[in-house]
């Protein structure tokens, strides 16, 4: 089965920046389509990128307002997402999760990492 491990989250001071790595076991990663979500406490969760297999990727500015890039890296079998000018409200808990559909509903995601919390504060 396909399981997805993320790292990368932590505190970072308003402005900074952080690099969120999926590493994926017992699959391909580049046999799915790949999405990264973040949850605050309260709210939805929301989607914030994806990348497909055939290399197409999307980015969903309503979320990080362009500030956020998403990336993989089939060598090693991760997906990235890069986050800059990280603001208050970028706090949540981010998580990747996989597709087999090519271009999935945010709801046709069927397999989730843990999540990393990033916490941006002074």
């Amino acid at each position: 089965q396909l399981q997805l491990v993320e790292s990368g989250g932590g505190l970072v001071q308003p402005g900074g920046s952080l690099r969120l790595s999926c590493k994926a076991f017992g699959a391909t990663v580049d046999d799915y389509t790949i999405g990264w979500f973040r949850q605050a406490p309260g709210k939805e969760r929301e989607l914030v990128a994806c990348t497909r297999s055939d290399g197409g990727s999307s980015d969903f500015a309503g979320s990080l307002e362009g500030r956020a890039t998403i990336s993989r890296d089939n060598v090693k079998n991760t997906v990235y997402l890069q986050m800059n000018s990280l603001k208050p409200e970028d706090t949540a808990i981010y998580y990747c999760a996989a597709s087999l559909i090519k271009l999935p509903h945010p709801y046709e995601y069927d397999y989730w990492g843990q999540g990393t919390q990033v916490t941006v504060s002074s």
